[in-house]
């Protein structure tokens, strides 16, 4: 009855209400070599703890001892137990979105606190209460430079996220926005300035890059920012890797920065829920997708929150709606708001640089034998990089598993002519034995 609520007689009631007299008569529209005339081959059913005992022995399964460096837009980092002990609080984990401020001031603020921290971190003027994730980010930030432009085309870089890009895809073939690829120096992973100056019109709405880019390589955002401002296009930076504005120079240039915040204490879990944002100058504010917390006092002078900006297909005409994107992302974005306030401004900092360190070791660790080198050379990096070897990724690979090391992703998914390269990523989590213990595996024939 828990998982079947209807009881025989309840369906028998059904059945009359609709002039049935039973099942076999509901469906006999269809023809009979469509229909079953056998039970389902199914297991029998289970008692819920003996449901509990299978998925406990199937966790079991999981390979949670193995080292893995693995990045490519989802990152593995430390989550304070904090984080869960607050989000799973009754008045964050149940509430919807905050239409009625007076009896949601917890949620707002939380919704306050987050824009205001990703703006100081991005160095925008504001940031919107999140979006899905730094994919959808990306697409709706070109949708919001089409509307602030009037014009109809965009320019994309290569080193971009490819699932970033699929996503970019999707949106412009039903907006019938064209899209141009920049590719990369073959050297140093970087966007190709001159084929990015040739690539950039008068009907170009905006130019997407990413910093750091899929290679784990900083892009010259004000170089970029410099070729796309003279054409009047908008410059959108996409961030994949939050933890890399404690060391990085924010894209202040940019007019918009589409990021996933997920680093800031969002659990991988198996791919999602993930935490976007964009942020932007406070001119572009109108075109902004989503939603806006603001600050106000109440009637007796008291501090207050409400939402000040909810420009979405559920508040206004379909036809005036920015976006219908960004619902309750909110609990989620609480998490990226509580591991920023635990970490602090320098905390934030000592992460970037730990992470800068055990990239730096891992790089050079993994490429001290022959065999292996470093792609991209000359060009800043934060914590990825691409190691190519003389064997196969998917050889390499099968190793370091038996190892129980998870290697780099293999780029010839998203590049074929980078077969033989893998995108390697380390961050605080990886200590030195792990790291070394890869090399090892690199450098044995």
């Amino acid at each position: 009855m828990r998982y079947l609520p209807k009881s025989p007689a309840e369906r028998e009631q059904m059945l009359a209400e609709i002039g049935a007299a039973t099942i076999d008569d509901l469906f006999a529209i269809i023809p009979a070599e469509y229909r079953l005339d056998r039970d389902l081959e199914i297991p029998r059913q289970q008692a819920e703890s003996e449901i509990v005992d299978y998925f406990r022995a199937a966790g079991q399964k999981n390979a949670t001892d193995y080292a893995s460096f693995l990045g490519a837009g989802a990152y593995r980092h430390y989550r304070p137990v904090i984080i869960d002990s607050l989000v799973q609080r009754g008045e964050f984990l149940t509430s919807y979105t905050p239409y009625q401020a007076e009896i949601t001031q917890g949620t707002l603020q939380a919704i306050f606190e987050f824009q205001t921290m990703i703006a100081e971190l991005t160095g925008m003027d504001l940031a919107n209460a999140s979006m899905y994730d730094g994919s959808t980010g990306a697409a709706e930030a070109v949708m919001m430079a089409v509307r602030v432009t009037g014009r109809h085309k965009a320019v994309v870089a290569s080193t971009v996220h490819p699932e970033y890009r699929e996503v970019l895809a999707t949106y412009a073939k039903h907006q019938g926005l064209p899209t141009t690829l920049v590719g990369y120096d073959a050297e140093t992973g970087r966007i190709d300035m001159k084929a990015l100056a040739d690539s950039i019109t008068d009907e170009t709405a905006a130019v997407l890059v990413q910093s750091p880019n899929f290679f784990g390589i900083l892009e010259d955002i004000p170089a970029i920012a410099e070729i796309a401002h003279a054409r009047g296009a908008l410059l959108i930076v996409s961030i994949a890797e939050a933890v890399s504005l404690g060391v990085v120079r924010p894209p202040v240039e940019a007019d918009i920065v589409s990021m996933e915040a997920q680093s800031f204490g969002v659990a991988l879990s198996y791919g999602g829920p993930f935490c976007g944002v964009i942020a932007t100058k406070e001119k572009y504010v109108r075109q902004m997708p989503g939603r806006l917390a603001g600050q106000t006092v109440d009637g007796a002078g008291n501090r207050g929150f409400v939402l000040t900006l909810a420009t979405r297909e559920q508040h206004i005409r379909r036809e005036k709606a920015t976006s219908n994107i960004c619902t309750n992302q909110a609990l989620v974005a609480l998490m990226a708001t509580i591991f920023l306030a635990v970490y602090g401004k320098e905390g934030i900092r000592e992460l970037a640089e730990h992470n800068l360190a055990k990239s730096d070791y891992a790089a050079k660790a993994l490429s001290a034998h022959s065999g292996a080198k470093l792609r991209f050379q000359g060009a800043p990096r934060f914590h990825e990089f691409v190691l190519q070897t003389e064997e196969t990724p998917a050889a390499l690979s099968q190793r370091l598993l038996r190892n129980k090391i998870v290697g780099g992703a293999d780029l010839s998914r998203w590049y074929p002519e980078l077969a033989g390269c893998t995108l390697w990523c380390a961050t605080e989590v990886n200590t030195r034995d792990q790291i070394d213990a890869a090399a090892k595996v690199i450098g044995e024939k």
